[in-house]
């Protein structure tokens, strides 16, 4: 008997390029957060860096990782009315169910995984008395939050579109099997 039969098959990365990029600037950012301490005597320093990675995290989660990982996009749009319109893109309900599921399950724990940790070092930077750090764990927390509460968005819309899409096909089914049963008659 073939021992890969009985063995179920272990789904990997789909993209494995974006997923690593996908944690490497929060990690990073984090890290850098966490042991600029023990190299770096200037708050400067810290702040800039440690702020450049946050946002670059956010712009490859905004416009790359969401897009290939779990097949969203958001964004923010102000109108002539100076109204702040949030906008969504989601794939096609073929595409979404054809999704990996363990590069969305990396997107979304790591998602929400680092504004936990930018809560915990905000809370330690408070404990210790240090207001200087606590901005940069505030910014940092802005953009992770930003991308939560926008892919949050985004996916509660996309359910939205494809239940809408579901009860559109099966109203089109149903009255054009009503119409097609009076045209026999």
């Amino acid at each position: 008997m073939d021992v890969d039969l009985l063995e179920p098959a272990v789904e990997n990365y789909a993209s494995p390029k974006t997923c690593f990029f996908h944690v490497l600037f929060k990690a990073g950012a984090l890290a850098f957060y966490i042991l600029s301490a023990l190299f770096f005597n200037s708050f400067v320093i810290i702040f800039v860096v440690t702020v450049l990675l946050a946002a670059l995290d956010f712009w490859v989660v905004k416009n790359v990782s969401g897009r290939i990982l779990v097949g969203l996009r958001w964004w923010n749009e102000i109108n002539d009315l100076g109204e702040s319109v949030w906008k969504f893109e989601c794939l096609d309900q073929e595409s979404l169910s054809r999704m990996n599921k363990k590069d969305s399950w990396l997107f979304w724990w790591t998602l929400y995984l680092t504004a936990v940790a930018w809560i915990f070092l905000g809370i330690f930077s408070v404990i210790r008395f240090q207001p200087d750090y606590v901005l940069v764990v505030g910014v940092c927390l802005t953009l992770s939050i930003a991308n939560i509460v926008g892919f949050t968005k985004c996916r509660k819309d996309a359910k939205k579109q494809i239940q809408a899409f579901a009860s559109q096909t099966i109203a089109n089914r149903f009255s054009s099997t009503i119409q097609s049963a009076f045209s026999v008659v």
